[in-house]
């Protein structure tokens, strides 16, 4: 089966202001959601967003970000995760 962008769904996202990741919990049909780290999205000088590009190797700021969200990640997951 061929992939189909009308069944990858983003449930739920966070944006770190400072650095520019992305983490997301997505979900591709019926299957179990998943976290994402990445895209980065940086700003241009004039203020817009700039084309999303790889997350890369994490900075402290992202590691420090990332530890200050994670016990709201781990809950949205256990939420939106199907009793096994």
């Amino acid at each position: 089966m061929p992939y189909d962008p009308e069944l990858d769904k983003v449930l739920k996202q966070w944006k770190c202001a400072e650095t520019g990741l992305m983490v997301s919990i997505n979900q591709y049909a019926a299957g179990e959601p998943k976290v994402q780290i990445g895209p980065r999205i940086l700003k241009k000088r004039d203020g817009t967003d700039r084309a999303p590009a790889k997350a890369g190797r994490l900075t402290i700021e992202d590691i420090l970000w990332l530890y200050d969200i994670i016990d709201e990640v781990r809950d949205e997951m256990s939420r939106l995760a199907s009793p096994q």
